[in-house]
């Protein structure tokens, strides 16, 4: 196994994440536009709009990313962050990266006094939901998520 090492991004890292992040689009089948992604990382980032977390390889290579977007849990009233994205390019996959990002998503939440993390999945991604459950998330049995598509 790799020793895959994480830290938080900057902006000196864009070039990096928008290249995961238009691969991780393109997973989810959106069609590869590294203008939008370098669009979007980078107003995130320079807005402080969400925490951007990075693996790296014993080569010292990004393997992976996550992003976090700070939100309210109103039950709870306190801050949470919504684990949006995490990625791992398919030559690193299995290497201990995903596990490592979510590792350091609970660190980042937890110095950041998040209460929890949230997070969705496609019903059909088995794989990620077995590592989420071997990290210790928990199903959610109780609410169904609903979304509506808005056109301007």
């Amino acid at each position: 196994m790799n020793n895959i090492q994480t830290r938080v991004a900057t902006i000196s890292d864009l070039e990096v994440i928008s290249s995961l992040f238009d691969a991780y689009r393109q997973f989810y089948e959106q069609p590869s536009d590294i203008v939008l992604a370098t669009r979007f990382i980078r107003e995130r980032i320079l807005s402080n709009e969400s925490a951007i977390i990075l693996a790296s390889n014993d080569d010292n290579e990004v393997v992976g990313f996550c992003q976090l977007y700070p939100i309210f849990c109103s039950i709870e009233a306190k801050p949470i962050y919504s684990l949006s994205d995490l990625y791992v390019i398919p030559g690193a996959r299995r290497s201990g990266a995903g596990r490592a990002l979510l590792h350091a998503a609970e660190r980042l939440s937890a110095t950041r006094e998040k209460a929890k993390m949230e997070l969705t999945t496609a019903r059909t991604n088995k794989t990620a939901q077995a590592a989420y459950e071997a990290c210790g998330w928990v199903k959610d049995e109780v609410f169904i998520a609903y979304s509506k598509r808005i056109e301007a």
